[in-house]
C-alpha cells in the first residue's frame, strides 16, 4: 500500500478542501478559506498519495490548552484504505496535551469515543426562508463595538481565546455583523455570511430570547431574504424555539464532543454556533 504523505495546506489546497466540503453537502461559506486560515495557518492538513490529494482534516490550536478538529474528509475512491485514520492520528498528535473539541457526524460517535471523545450535546442545523423587515431599534454595526468588549463576551461562550479568527470573521468582505446595546451594555451580537446556498448566521450570542430575536431580525434584514441557516445547541431551548418560530426546519445534526474538561460556558447565551468546522 502506498504511504500517505501529510503536510499543511496552502491557500489553494484549502480552496480545494472547501470544494470537497461543498460536494459533501456541508454548504461552506463563500469566504471561509481566509477566515479559517486566520485561526491557525498551520492547522489545516492534507493527505497525499504521491502527488494526489486524497484526504483533509483541520486541527486548529486555540490558545495553549484547547483545539478543534474539523474538515475531516476522505475522497470516496480512497476510503477504506487506512488513509483517513492515518491523517486523524496526525491531527490528534498536533493537538496533543490539549482538550479537543469537534462537531462529528452522529453515526460516528462510537468511533470518536475510541479516541477519547465524549458527547457534550447535539448541535442541530436549521434552515429555511425567513421573512425580513426593518432592523429593530438599538441595533448597531458589530464593527462599532470595541473589540476588547466583544472578545470578553465571546469568552463566555467559547472555551479559548480566538482573537485573530474573530477579527477576521467580523471584518471579511461579505460578512455582516450586528449588535444590540441596552443602556450602554452589549447584550447580543452576531454575524451572517453568504454560503453556497443562502446565508449562515453564526455566531449568534445573546443574554435572552428577546435580544437574540432582535439581532436575528437585523441579520436577516441585512441578507435581504433567501434561505438562512442557523446552527443551534439543542440544549438551549430558547434557541430551538427561535429557529422554529421563524419557520426554520432541522437540516442535520452533529455531536459536539470533547476529550476533556473545558472552562464553563454559558450555553444559554449561544443561539447560533459560529461554524461546525472550527467551533
Amino acid at each position: 500500500m502506498k504511504l500517505l504523505r501529510i503536510r499543511a495546506m496552502t491557500r489553494a489546497d484549502l480552496d480545494m478542501a472547501i470544494e470537497w466540503a461543498a460536494a459533501e453537502g456541508w454548504n461552506p461559506g463563500l469566504h471561509d478559506a481566509d477566515t479559517f486560515l486566520a485561526a491557525d495557518p498551520g492547522g489545516f492538513l492534507l493527505g497525499l498519495l504521491e502527488s494526489e490529494p486524497v484526504a483533509t482534516i483541520s486541527a486548529v490550536r486555540y490558545g495553549a490548552h484547547f483545539g478543534f478538529i474539523g474538515f475531516y474528509i476522505v475522497r470516496p475512491e480512497s476510503r477504506g484504505q487506512g488513509h483517513g485514520i492515518a491523517l486523524w492520528r496526525h491531527a490528534m498528535e498536533r493537538l496533543a496535551g490539549r482538550t479537543i473539541g469537534l462537531d462529528g457526524v452522529v453515526a460516528q460517535q462510537d468511533n470518536y469515543q475510541k479516541s477519547g471523545f465524549r458527547l457534550a450535546y447535539p448541535n442541530v442545523r436549521y434552515g429555511g426562508r425567513v421573512a425580513t423587515g426593518a432592523a429593530p431599534p438599538g441595533i448597531i454595526a458589530l464593527a462599532d463595538v470595541p473589540f476588547a468588549l466583544l472578545e470578553a463576551d465571546d469568552a463566555t461562550v467559547f472555551p479559548a481565546p480566538r482573537t485573530a479568527f474573530l477579527r477576521t470573521w467580523i471584518d471579511t468582505s461579505g460578512h455582516v455583523g450586528r449588535a444590540l446595546v441596552r443602556d450602554g451594555r452589549l447584550v447580543a451580537w452576531g454575524v451572517i455570511r453568504p454560503s453556497r446556498t443562502g446565508c449562515k448566521i453564526g455566531p449568534l450570542v445573546a443574554d435572552d430570547r428577546a435580544a437574540a430575536e432582535a439581532v436575528f431580525a437585523a441579520l436577516a434584514a441585512a441578507a435581504g431574504g433567501g434561505e438562512i441557516f442557523l446552527d443551534v445547541p439543542s440544549v438551549n431551548r430558547d434557541a430551538v424555539a427561535l429557529a422554529g418560530d421563524h419557520g426554520l426546519s432541522p437540516v442535520f445534526e452533529t455531536a459536539r464532543m470533547y476529550t476533556g474538561p473545558i472552562r464553563p460556558l454559558r450555553l444559554e447565551r449561544v443561539f447560533g454556533v459560529t461554524t461546525f468546522e472550527l467551533g
